[in-house]
């Protein structure tokens, strides 16, 4: 079976900054993770990342916060869908 695409969105805001978001399910778990899915979440302003989720072998789930990597504890796509909007609602300009 190959990779499917759940979902893939890219939005460029009136103010230029980049929001974009790719899902898909896989075959097999990314390693070193458990779930079936392969992701990618970015906000981008001026070409600077701010906020970024992604799922990347050998490293497995995390998050980039203002420049910093944590690790990241992937439940849903729904979560992640909504975690990434609130990391990027918290960094968008009032």
């Amino acid at each position: 079976m190959p990779a499917e695409l759940i979902t893939r969105f890219k939005d460029i805001t009136s103010d230029g900054a980049i929001l974009e978001v790719m899902i898909w399910k896989v075959p097999e778990p990314v390693p070193p993770t458990e779930h079936g899915y392969k992701y990618s979440a970015v906000y981008v302003v001026n070409g600077v990342r701010v906020v970024g989720f992604d799922n990347e072998r050998g490293k497995g789930d995390h998050c980039h916060i203002e420049g910093k990597e944590k690790p990241y504890a992937f439940k849903s796509v729904e979560q992640l869908i909504e975690d990434f909007i609130a990391a990027v609602a918290a960094r968008r300009a009032p």
